[in-house]
């Protein structure tokens, strides 16, 4: 079944509340709740191309699908479309009222096909007309983001946890649909405040509706070590004790981590864990006194500055740590990707610093992942094969962007975050009562109006593995913060992520962002109301 993870909805943007209570929605309707159905004509559907993100192909026309009582899901004899037929019913039956039984075989419905097409392993193609809608995907990804779709296309009531009228009509005609790039990312810290299981979960639910296919979790910080290694255990039991403004802190078990970790493979997300060294590693060193130069303990922090703190590079005893966190976390991680941070480690010499990084990659592929980094990485050499995750500014030296571009130029993929567009910690605008502006305010247009094909000068297109949108988390701590940083940019950073360079157009995008306000009200979700978009009358 679907969590309807849920937050109560923000009241203006002063009103910042904690997160609410989750709820399950069934999978029989409720007892004599069922309405009849009520004529086609009552509304009209949503046409195709009003989707986000913004479909490769849309052939429109013909006789709408309107689901009924008498619907079915039918799904090939497999598990893998069983389970994506099932999370389908479990989104539609709550506020249908009705039972959309999940069957194998042909027929008549809403029809979910694994088969051969030439869209990739995440693409699919939806076909909707009088006697149903078909979804046909090579893979299970494809197939679950052909139900996103599907969502999207019917009214934003929908996502409601309680019968609704409808009527539940699915326009008629074909989409096309695969994505630009294979990396679309989304970051949580996790380490500046602490999120729960369920907080985290909630996120992703979010971040599927859109397509995301990566959940970077920030693990450590200087605030705050989050999961718990049996080899060094005082790392959570110590350093995860406290976090931003003193607050009690937390950690993920490993039992927590591998629920995490399957909540987002149920939604075809992959999670990319991240500890960040050498630098941001105050919770670490304060944990456990050898992992410093002088032996000493600091204290445990709760500020907010940057760049202070610093694994002691030339002793061995950093690399066994190193070696067994790594070997831990692996274990723990079935995706190919694991972050080693590398940023603002400005109390590590240069030499220091390349000699840390030419000894630590090596270990990430010695337990079968590849590395990734923030792109300070590109100051060092960078592993075959690494990803630098990309975060600097317009404002950013040309000397850095160059070095970037270069190992660029020499086989190091890309992933784009550029602090100053995607960042969804930036304020958007000096009144916004979260957040901060070191990299600017970043309203909603500027979060979306760039292109990742041509962004950083030098670096051939074919570098760029995909977008993600980071949320750190200094001023970040309920849900509900989550959901006001997050909604509206992160729908368009998705949609950088996946939809062709050639349906790159603000005046379109900002009416199909629109349109996602009612689906998001549905959902319990408090956005940001940004005046640059159109949004319906209240």
């Amino acid at each position: 079944m679907r969590p309807r993870h849920r937050t109560p909805r923000l009241l203006g943007s002063l009103l910042l509340v904690a997160a609410a209570g989750i709820s399950v929605a069934g999978a029989a309707p409720v007892a004599g709740a069922a309405p009849a159905d009520p004529p086609a004509a009552a509304k009209a559907a949503t046409p195709l191309d009003r989707v986000v993100p913004a479909p490769a192909s849309v052939d429109a026309g013909g006789t709408p699908y309107r689901i009924t009582s008498g619907t079915r899901i039918r799904v090939d004899d497999s598990r893998e479309a069983r389970r994506v037929g099932e999370y389908l019913a479990d989104v539609l039956r709550p506020s249908t009222g009705y039972r959309l039984p999940v069957t194998s075989g042909g027929g008549a419905g809403i029809r979910l096909k694994l088969g051969a097409t030439s869209l990739g392993a995440e693409g699919y193609r939806l076909d909707s007309g009088k006697s149903g809608v078909t979804i046909t995907a090579k893979g299970p990804a494809g197939l679950f983001h052909g139900v996103q779709t599907l969502r999207q296309l019917l009214p934003a009531s929908v996502e409601e946890d309680s019968v609704q009228p409808g009527p539940w009509l699915v326009a008629g005609g074909t989409i096309e649909d695969q994505p630009r790039y294979g990396y679309r990312g989304a970051m949580l810290d996790v380490a500046r405040h602490f999120f729960t299981v369920d907080q985290v979960k909630r996120y992703i639910d979010q971040l599927a509706l859109y397509k995301v296919n990566k959940l970077h979790l920030h693990l450590s910080d200087d605030q705050g070590w989050r999961l718990a290694i049996d080899s060094w255990p005082r790392l959570a039991t110590y350093g995860g004790s406290t976090q931003v403004g003193g607050g009690p802190g937390g950690y993920y078990t490993k039992a927590d981590y591998k629920e995490i970790v399957r909540y987002a493979g149920s939604r075809h997300l992959e999670v990319v864990p991240e500890i960040d060294m050498p630098g941001h590693t105050n919770a670490a060193l304060a944990s456990y006194a050898e992992l410093n130069c002088d032996g000493v303990a600091p204290p445990l922090y709760t500020g907010t500055e940057v760049g202070f703190s610093s694994l002691c590079v030339s002793k061995d005893v950093t690399y066994d740590f190193v070696d067994d966190v790594i070997r831990e976390l692996a274990a723990l991680t079935p995706g190919k990707y694991l972050h080693i941070g590398g940023d603002e480690a400005h109390s590590t010499s240069h030499e220091d610093y390349v000699a840390f990084m030419d000894r630590v990659q090596p270990v990430v592929a010695k337990y079968g992942k590849t590395v990734v980094g923030w792109h300070q990485l590109t100051g060092a050499t960078p592993a075959k094969g690494a990803l630098a995750q990309y975060w600097g500014l317009d404002s950013t030296s040309a000397e850095e962007k160059e070095r970037v571009a270069a190992a660029a130029r020499n086989g190091t993929g890309l992933v784009l975050s550029p602090a100053d567009r995607v960042y969804l910690d930036m304020k958007y605008t000096k009144d916004t009562p979260l957040g901060l502006d070191w990299a600017g305010y970043v309203e909603v247009r500027r979060s979306y109006d760039w292109d990742p094909g041509n962004y950083l000068a030098g670096a051939p297109g074919s570098a760029v593995q995909g977008v993600e949108a980071p949320l750190w988390t200094e001023t970040v701590s309920t849900s509900a913060h989550i959901d006001y940083m997050a909604f509206p940019r992160l729908p368009g950073v998705a949609e950088l992520g996946w939809s062709p360079a050639s349906t790159h157009d603000w005046d379109a995008y900002k009416v199909r962002l629109a349109a996602q306000g009612p689906r998001w009200e549905a959902l319990g979700i408090g956005y940001y109301r940004s005046p640059q978009v159109p949004w319906p009358a209240e």
